[in-house]
């Protein structure tokens, strides 16, 4: 799949995720398999962008493989100002994000609020398109409610402003994260437009990656909620993908490497004591993964010291393999 000039290297993209995506995960994620990753959003208020996790956000230095940046907002010259910043340091795609469900951003008409107002969504993406001279790309979902699907009229208008590439979550706003991913939908948008699309929703296994590329004639299929915990999802689909064939699954010593290592990363990149909390839910999601331990993870939600949760992390699963 290719977006503007940048070839991807397989069909596997991570998808942006408020809290999560940050640059520790991205890395992690490219390294295990990804073919492209998308930051989190990023408000196109200037007023946050010097706050900590505005610049936390905005950081690309070091940054493997190509780097998306997704940007969220309602009004087209503050878009197309946040899109014009981070190209200057350092973003290769812009990403517009009209797909989040949250209720704080919607009450700010941003997310898949814009779904409701075409009129809106096209001064938006004609202004971010026209301010910088990068591949825009467009994250939405089926529509705001199942009375008003209009993902198909939003993705030719969207490819009609330049849009050049579309990830569709397959439920409507109102839906949020419940019932099934509406594939049928991704499939009538995929037919309705000649620009790449990209099915996400409810891909946890390679074989309904392959299923939901099949069904849907998608270019690429986004993960989200699939890695959390288990980022070596990417490598397993890619290769699926590639040979039908299934990988096995990591090692107990590679679970422990990685979880250990991505614990340190998020320390080194947040400072110990933000590093401290938000290494907690990443735990939390390796263990119920890959080796589900409720008590440990009590106890490791109580430790406030990074040094103690990575040597807490080393004798845990010292333990666990001696079983």
């Amino acid at each position: 799949m290719r977006i503007g000039p940048y070839q991807l290297d397989n069909q596997v993209i991570l998808a942006p995720m408020a809290g999560v995506t940050d640059q520790p995960f991205r890395q992690l994620c490219y390294s295990t398999g990804a073919g492209l990753t998308v930051s989190e959003m990023l408000s196109s208020n200037p007023k946050v962008w010097q706050t900590d996790k505005s610049r936390q956000r905005m950081d690309h230095s070091g940054e493997l493989g190509i780097r998306a940046v997704q940007i969220a907002g309602s009004e087209p010259a503050l878009m197309a100002e946040a899109a014009r910043v981070n190209v200057s340091m350092g973003a290769q795609i812009i990403d517009v994000n009209m797909g989040c469900p949250a209720k704080k951003v919607n009450k700010k008409m941003a997310g898949s609020a814009l779904m409701q107002h075409p009129e809106l969504v096209e001064k938006i993406l004609t202004a971010v398109v026209a301010a910088v001279d990068v591949p825009v790309t467009l994250k939405t979902r089926t529509g705001w409610d199942p009375e008003h699907r209009n993902g198909i009229d939003i993705a030719q208008l969207a490819e009609r402003c330049g849009i050049q590439s579309l990830a569709i979550h397959g439920r409507t706003r109102a839906c949020m994260y419940k019932g099934i991913a509406e594939y049928d939908t991704i499939k009538a948008i995929k037919s309705a437009v000649s620009i790449p699309v990209v099915a996400n929703g409810d891909i946890r296994t390679p074989l309904q990656a392959q299923q939901v590329l099949k069904h849907t004639g998608a270019d690429a299929i986004m993960i989200g909620r699939g890695a959390q915990g288990n980022p070596w999802l990417f490598r397993e689909i890619a290769h699926f993908l590639e040979t039908g064939q299934e990988l096995s699954p990591p090692s107990l010593t590679e679970v422990a490497e990685t979880v250990i290592h991505h614990v340190g990363k998020l320390h080194e990149f947040y400072g110990s004591y933000q590093g401290v909390r938000i290494a907690r839910k990443h735990v939390g999601w390796y263990l119920k993964e890959k080796a589900s331990n409720d008590e440990f993870r009590q106890t490791f939600n109580r430790l406030e010291d990074a040094s103690k949760q990575l040597k807490a992390l080393e004798d845990y699963f010292v333990t666990v393999e001696k079983r």
